[in-house]
């Protein structure tokens, strides 16, 4: 049996949490695309879109094996910044560093300063948890806002936020205005429009700690983000709030934002000590902090770190206490997500049967089985368990996944195994389809993502994210699935939710009595308007990171595919000249028919092409090869 040259390649963003996969590429297999003359600049693509981080012993190793000098210069590139990364499992130690948290430029809107930090007097004086203390004066401005505040404890929100509202406009009381914006903020929460909420608790939250409201406004934006999954604004002004001055009832979540921030800017080890401050009995979020922290540790080469902060979020996940149906989903897309990763750290070590076996602890129910199936049939097909490989393809491939799984790599391992079961006509034909359907779509992602690449186009975000998200049916060749697959980016999705939370909740303020609507209305539509173009440019940068990251990958698929199709042109030659060399066993080989041996632990069924859902996952081919 001729045996596969290629290695695996693409980066798939399960990315609840943007993990980052465990794909590793040794010397070994560099040297063997070497040695069959793939050209170097292909070589050089598949290393640098691997992401692989190389150590100094296989920079050696390729200097050592006679690597064309192109090859050597991208390994010691992708190597210059790097920890040595773990061959094996073993136990490391980790100095944590302590730096200041840093700041940085957001990437798509200006930034805005978050008030003064409050005096260390008033540092520790926490207020009553919902800001209701007793006002000591009962001045004009005194009196109308316990009238309206005592409207609100009367459940009558909407008069509430009509009384505030006119005292906001009025400009008559300046020194009440955060308390003004506190109570109007939670008027509108308990009518239900949470983003109007939001905007108000925001202009509390930008006059910083030392504001005496600041530590209620600030937790009821968390409170937001928390129903809402969308945490952009947060994001926007939390490393802008000293560390000390986080509200009790905040701490945890503004910890964890501070980790993420941190974790996008590539200061990993900053981001983990933050991640670490967060109280395991804050559920779903301690189990996102760990997550967090075992991709940190995969990125730093520190695997047995990884394994063991992966396994602490799918033992810890079963003891969270739980409170909503999306925290629920969170926990449980967490703990699979955590599955998966095992296994692609075992994958990356070459221990294929461990990675085999994590990757079939993933619940059929769960949202990511078909992408772990689909990567443990790449570790059974590096352990040349071919016909399981194709049986798991196939239910990928089944109509039950076909609209919304987007894995085009599983054509491309489907025609390897056959490659190496040297079934070369049917190799050509999966890849000339496969190349068929993929390079249109990557031709509309590329030239679409070019079009917003400059600094000018990034302002024009929104527009690209309405060409595809908006109300106008565009026409395209992307698939529905490749867009389910883009909202698997957490970021972009929150912020689709969000978009659309904002068109209901405009809804609801349209259906108010005019009184109400002429006045708190018609100023909420005005700030939705600007509003609803900053999130949609937010949107459509993620979106357009997304298409740039798949054309790039459906780039990488199409060049393997055209080297396997030069492949299989060798073979071919090859196999000819073996029975031109061998005519007199021909007639023999022809002849002689060979029955498929079964395991007597399975009864075996004839697939007829009608797939059942039960069957999903035990499809097994009984394909013999026409190797010689």
């Amino acid at each position: 049996m001729k045996t596969s040259l290629f290695v695996r390649a693409g980066v798939f963003s399960l990315a609840l949490l943007s993990s980052s996969p465990a794909w590793a590429l040794s010397c070994d297999e560099i040297m063997n695309m070497v040695n069959v003359n793939v050209p170097a600049n292909i070589i050089v693509q598949t290393m640098e879109s691997s992401g692989e981080v190389f150590t100094s012993d296989a920079v050696r190793c390729l200097v050592n094996n006679a690597a064309p000098k192109e090859i050597v210069d991208t390994a010691k590139k992708m190597s210059a910044s790097a920890q040595p990364a773990d061959t094996e499992i073993v136990r490391e130690d980790e100095p944590e560093v302590k730096k200041p948290a840093g700041g940085g430029d957001t990437s798509f809107e200006d930034e805005e300063r978050i008030g003064e930090k409050r005096t260390k007097k008033d540092s520790f004086e926490d207020l009553p948890e919902e800001g209701e203390e007793k006002r000591t004066s009962k001045d004009g401005c005194g009196r109308q806002i316990e009238e309206a505040v005592d409207l609100y404890k009367a459940a009558k929100p909407l008069a509430s936020s009509k009384v505030l509202f006119d005292l906001a406009e009025g400009g008559t009381c300046p020194n009440d205005a955060s308390e003004i914006y506190y109570y109007l903020g939670r008027s509108l929460y308990e009518l239900q429009m949470y983003h109007s909420a939001q905007y108000y608790f925001m202009q509390v939250v930008k006059k910083g700690p030392s504001d005496r409201f600041f530590d209620y406004a600030l937790p009821k934006v968390v409170a937001i983000a928390r129903l809402t999954g969308d945490d952009s604004e947060l994001l926007r002004i939390v490393h802008k709030i000293p560390p000390d001055e986080y509200p009790r009832a905040a701490k945890n979540y503004l910890n964890y934002l501070m980790g993420v921030r941190l974790y996008d800017e590539d200061n990993l080890n900053e981001a983990r000590r933050y991640f670490a401050q967060i109280s395991t009995k804050s559920g779903d979020l301690y189990l996102k902090s760990k997550y967090f922290e075992g991709v940190i540790f995969n990125r730093t080469g520190k695997l047995k770190s990884a394994v063991k902060a992966f396994g602490d979020v799918v033992r810890d996940a079963k003891n969270v206490d739980i409170y909503t149906e999306q925290e629920l989903a969170e926990v449980q897309a967490l703990e699979d997500l955590a599955l998966i990763n095992v296994a692609r750290i075992y994958y990356g070590i070459q221990r294929f049967d461990e990675s085999s076996r994590y990757y079939s602890l993933v619940p059929r129910s769960s949202d990511y089985w078909p992408q772990a199936l689909f990567e443990a049939a790449w570790a059974n097909f590096m352990q040349n368990d071919l016909n399981l490989t194709l049986g798991q393809v196939l239910t990928v491939h089944s109509p039950f996944y076909a609209e919304d799984e987007f894995i085009p790599e599983a054509t491309i391992l489907r025609a390897l195994t056959f490659f190496n079961l040297c079934e070369y006509s049917q190799v050509e034909r999966e890849l000339l389809a496969f190349e068929a359907k993929a390079k249109p779509m990557q031709d509309e992602l590329k030239d679409f993502v070019k079009q917003y690449s400059t600094s000018e186009g990034k302002k024009l975000a929104d527009q690209a994210f309405d060409a595809y998200f908006g109300g106008v049916k565009k026409e395209t060749v992307l698939p529905k699935s490749m867009f389910l697959r883009f909202l698997r980016n957490q970021d972009l999705l929150a912020l689709v939710k969000h978009l659309q939370m904002m068109e209901d909740e405009e809804k609801l303020i349209n259906a108010q009595k005019s009184l109400w609507l002429d006045s708190v209305g018609a100023h909420l539509k005005t700030v939705f308007e600007e509003d609803r173009r900053r999130y949609k440019q937010r949107a459509g940068l993620v979106m357009l990171s997304e298409m740039a990251r798949m054309s790039n990958y459906l780039g990488d698929l199409l060049t393997q595919s055209q080297i396997i199709r030069f492949e299989v042109v060798s073979a071919q030659r090859s196999d000819y000249q073996y029975k031109v060399a061998n005519t007199d066993l021909a007639e023999t080989t022809n002849r002689d028919q060979v029955d498929f041996a079964t395991d007597v632990n399975f009864i075996f069924w004839p697939f007829n092409g009608e797939f059942w859902v039960d069957e999903l996952g035990f499809y097994y081919y009984t394909e013999q090869g026409s190797c010689k």
